[in-house]
């Protein structure tokens, strides 16, 4: 597509280019903001959802009432140019004919069709579970009508079981604790999120998580499950069995490749995609949960928010060089009462390892450092140098000489220093979002441009809306702007 130039600028789309997008979630309304902004004028996103885009790494939040619907949904603008269908399920692609075929019978044609079809909840194969149809009393957490449904049941509950204790597993568990149920974790795996912690991290999670009364059943395998209008009851392969008022199945997630598959797309665990972001059909990208870039797919908002970004940029011809490349993925768990971030793998790799634990205050460290950078680090509970850890992780920055500080979070010397008690010594490139990689600097040119409220800035450079584990930080930045004098904010 060649760039042309609109009067205010941007580049200007190729008004004859038609570009359908296959799915209205997170990767999906991104991009077509993200086109609707380069001045793309033929955009079409079909969702299968009935309501607007919603953020769902937010739904555990929402369960446990710490939110209301309208702060999940998405404000992603759009606006004339982008026909947005929800409710719609696209059925097949005629790649020959460049059209998709939706399930109301509508045809409609393509110059590039982007999938984002997202992911879908594993139902696990259990006697007594039938995937297509579970019994009333179960219900998978992914989407904002499994949380809607999670909520009627909760509301007349008093003992809920989650099967699966990784990160969504916690966070449903935490909270419909904070929701007043009696709730229990059950876990095929000797710990909690084995993908991103080790047996002691592990450990020490679960006895927080008892602590805010969540309950871990660990290394026991679900056998039998029988439910009806009065309750479930899950048989485990010790011999016991777990009896409560409804069940959540959070067993991990498959990307969605039906429809990429059925069209003839080269499919692996995800459509298989390259720098570009295009599938085995030049015409035909992938981004988000259902694409696999390199060896699985991510699975995470910030790769799926960065992979809309270069598909736009090569789409509308902003930035034809423009590629993908994954970053380093930090991990970390929305739930009250937990500080959870993971990063790396800890448990591999060469370089030396440090590590504290305080198992009494549900404190944990474990660092791997290589070549004088963070390779890998689990950080739990309480401590004052995740800040810097995580953005030597991000940047790739030489570790200071005194190693303790990243474990305790003592005061350092060297190249990096503990995090800053006032944004003012906080350096301009340092990540304070990283979903939506903005930056300080970013958050201090938006407050210089006009923005004056928390709102604004959020609003801005959309800091703060992906997991939201940097919302604080974001207020704290603009409360410091609000108060500081203008030699200060230049700093």
């Amino acid at each position: 597509m060649s760039e042309r130039q609109r009067a205010d600028g941007r580049p200007d789309a190729m008004s004859g280019e038609r570009v359908v997008v296959v799915g209205n979630g997170m990767a999906g309304a991104r991009l077509a903001a993200e086109l609707h902004a380069r001045g793309q004028d033929k955009v079409t996103v079909v969702g299968a959802e009935p309501h607007r885009a919603y953020n769902r790494i937010m739904l555990s939040t929402l369960l446990a009432g710490k939110i209301g619907e309208p702060d999940v949904e998405l404000t992603e603008a759009t606006g004339r140019g982008v026909d947005l269908r929800t409710g719609v399920a696209v059925r097949t692609i005629d790649r020959a004919a460049r059209e998709v075929r939706t399930d109301d019978g509508d045809r409609i044609g393509y110059d590039h069709l982007v999938l984002a079809t997202g992911a879908r909840a594993v139902v696990p194969a259990l006697p007594g579970l039938d995937p297509t149809s579970p019994p009333d009393r179960v219900v998978a957490f992914r989407t904002l009508a499994d949380c809607r449904r999670i909520l009627a049941l909760a509301g007349g509950a008093r003992r809920a079981l989650v099967l699966g204790g990784g990160l969504l597993g916690l966070e449903a568990a935490r909270g419909l604790a904070a929701r007043g149920l009696d709730v229990a974790v059950v876990h095929r795996v000797p710990y909690l999120m084995e993908r991103q912690l080790d047996a002691m991290a592990g450990e020490i999670l679960a006895g927080t998580l008892a602590e805010l009364g969540v309950t871990t059943h660990l290394a026991v395998t679900p056998t039998g499950l029988t439910a009806d209008a009065c309750g479930v009851r899950l048989s485990l392969s010790d011999g016991r069995t777990l009896d409560a008022d409804l069940l959540v199945l959070a067993c991990g997630v498959r990307p969605d490749t039906a429809l990429a598959e059925a069209a003839g797309l080269t499919v692996d665990r995800g459509v298989l995609v390259d720098d570009r972001l295009r599938t085995s059909d030049p015409r035909i990208s992938a981004i988000g949960d259902c694409a696999q870039h390199g060896t699985a797919p991510t699975g995470l908002v910030a790769p799926a928010w960065a992979q809309a970004r270069v598909v736009a940029q090569l789409l509308t011809g902003q930035d034809p060089q423009a590629r993908y490349h994954p970053r380093p993925v930090v991990t970390r768990l929305k739930a009250a009462g937990i500080d959870l971030a993971a990063m790396g793998d800890p448990t591999s790799g060469p370089g030396e390892e440090l590590t504290f634990a305080d198992p009494a205050r549900g404190t944990y460290a474990r660092l791997r450092i290589h070549d004088e950078r963070l390779a890998a680090a689990i950080l739990l509970g309480d401590n004052p140098s995740v800040g810097t850890v995580i953005q030597l992780f991000d940047r790739g920055q030489p570790v200071p000489a005194d190693r303790r500080a990243l474990l305790l979070g003592r005061a350092v010397g060297g190249a990096v220093a503990a995090p800053a008690a006032s944004p003012a010594l906080m350096p301009d490139t340092a990540t304070v979002c990283q979903c939506n990689t903005v930056s300080k600097g970013a958050l201090v040119t938006c407050w210089r441009g006009g923005a004056r409220t928390f709102d604004e800035v959020v609003a801005g450079t959309r800091a703060g809306t992906g997991c939201g584990s940097c919302r604080d930080a974001v207020a704290g930045i603009v409360d410091w702007l609000s108060r500081a004098d203008p030699v200060e904010v230049g700093r």
